[in-house]
């Protein structure tokens, strides 16, 4: 018997471009979706090493669903090293003020973290209406 292990090489990836309508979709849920496509995990030649990933683009941010009081509760903290520093958000207030980085925020905790992640949150596109500025890549609906 003749088995040889196969290793992907960074020649052998091929780069898709896929579409997500974000309109009434579940923000964790759709993050998650993304986050499988971003990593790679969607190919049979799937490598833990590489960014074998596609690119995805992500219409109507602003219109993506958030379950139950998820608006008022859930928190956004960050500190800048200063006295008094600490700066909240809610994620209704994120959502109005900026709906693309709310999505970015959920899809980048759920990769990993290290220089892999930061090359695969790269191909991430979100725009908050229905227009983008990627029709040369001809992008396919993501399933």
């Amino acid at each position: 018997m003749n088995s040889k292990t196969f290793t992907l090489r960074e020649s052998d990836i091929d780069r898709r471009w896929y579409v997500v309508d974000a309109t009434d979709q579940t923000l964790g849920r759709l993050a998650s979706r993304i986050a499988r496509v971003l990593e790679g995990k969607n190919k049979p030649e799937y490598t833990p090493n590489l960014d074998s990933g596609d690119h995805v683009i992500v219409l109507n941010a602003a219109r993506v669903a958030v379950t139950r009081d998820k608006r008022e509760t859930k928190l956004y903290i960050r500190h800048s090293g200063y006295p008094r520093g600490l700066k909240e958000e809610t994620l209704g207030h994120l959502l109005e003020r900026r709906p693309e980085e709310a999505i970015r925020r959920a899809v980048k905790g759920m990769l990993p973290r290290n220089r892999l992640g930061v090359q695969q949150l790269r191909k991430l596109k979100i725009y908050p209406g229905s227009d983008h500025p990627h029709q040369a890549q001809q992008p396919e609906p993501l399933a």
